[in-house]
């Protein structure tokens, strides 16, 4: 009898075990926008949702908690329990980093997803960051291919290029010298009045819609595409390590599963605003450049022959590089599949 009670007393006390209650800081490289709004925020409100309220998240403005260009730093250091970042910022430690963050060689943003989440890529992503960085890491928001330059001279050619003074980040910081242009690197927060009082002669950031928000547009004239420098840009999940080891597996899996149904409703939402974008452009009196073959070509080029030389010398990088180049190949002839050729109208 004294045996049944204990065991019946076990049972609701194993329960609530299973569904503590958390609360966690999460320190952000974001001062607002897109990816804070469906970014950080959503997948705050999702984990809450999905947990009953048990989980709770406070997400905090890039540079709140710490730099806001070191967010991993400040989640393995315990400042905050969780981070949200862009992978490729770390690369100064570990060029791998550009890889799952997207650079001028990666894929486009369906191919991305589907060797993240079918191929493997999550896996070498949570592997990688667990060993080099020293915390627990997913894909969390996805972006499509971004904007080339807001620039406040025209820019289309190589020529054009060289001598630029333009914002970016992580590879891309090199490849850029390649093309003849003059990079910095600087938080997102700071790029708007740069770009304003020029400091700078342009800048990358976001998609089309994506950089509606900070205004890049009233400052600079031209609107320079496509974004060959970031076909894709995947963002991560940074969570530290003993937080995360105080998760049930339940709850462990409810943050996976809160951090992917995010990252593919932003790819969702942004595809269908990235079309609506080019209006506001054009009707704010931006002029639309397509960059010149030569430019698109070159940099493909300059990425290839970076990434190998890369590989040479990172055994993380050769590995991830290798998966995704395993995954370009068997891709390599979907288009003849999956596009289906109509003829234009004039509703096109």
């Amino acid at each position: 009898m004294v045996a049944a009670i204990a065991a019946f007393i076990a049972v609701p006390t194993l329960a609530l075990a299973q569904d503590a209650k958390h609360s966690f800081k999460m320190a952000t490289g974001w001062p607002g926008g897109p990816l804070m709004d469906i970014g950080a925020k959503a997948f705050a409100e999702r984990v809450d949702q999905m947990s009953d309220g048990r989980i709770k998240i406070q997400v905090f403005p890039g540079g709140t908690l710490g730099n806001a260009l070191k967010v991993t730093e400040t989640v393995k250091n315990g400042v905050a329990e969780m981070g949200h970042t862009w992978m490729g910022y770390d690369w100064g430690r570990d060029t791998t980093t550009v890889l799952f963050g997207g650079y001028a060689g990666s894929f486009d943003s369906e191919r991305m997803l589907h060797w993240l989440y079918q191929a493997g890529g999550v896996d070498l992503q949570r592997q990688y960051r667990d060993e080099v960085f020293g915390v627990v890491s997913m894909p969390l928001f996805i972006r499509t291919a971004e904007v080339f330059l807001h620039s406040r001279k025209p820019v289309r050619t190589l020529e054009d290029m060289k001598g630029l003074k333009l914002r970016t980040a992580g590879s891309w910081l090199d490849m850029a010298k390649d093309l003849g242009a003059a990079p910095v690197t600087t938080a997102g927060g700071d790029v708007f009045p740069m770009l304003e009082r020029g400091a700078i002669d342009a800048t990358e950031w976001g998609t089309l819609w994506e950089d509606i928000a900070p205004g890049f547009h009233k400052v600079a004239k031209y609107l320079i595409i496509p974004g060959v420098h970031q076909p894709v840009a995947p963002f991560d999940l940074v969570i530290n390590k003993d937080a995360w080891a105080k998760l049930s597996d339940k709850d462990k899996t409810l943050i996976e599963t809160a951090a992917r149904l995010t990252t593919f409703d932003s790819w969702l939402r942004i595809g269908e605003e990235d079309a609506k974008a080019l209006d506001v452009y054009r009707k704010a009196g931006n002029e639309v450049i397509e960059l010149a073959p030569e430019v698109q070509y070159r940099t493909r080029e300059i990425a290839d022959a970076w990434a190998d030389k890369q590989a040479e010398t990172n055994p993380w990088f050769a590995k991830v590089l290798a998966s995704q180049r395993d995954f370009e190949r068997r891709w390599a002839n979907a288009t003849q599949y999956r596009n289906v050729k109509v003829r234009a109208t004039a509703t096109q």
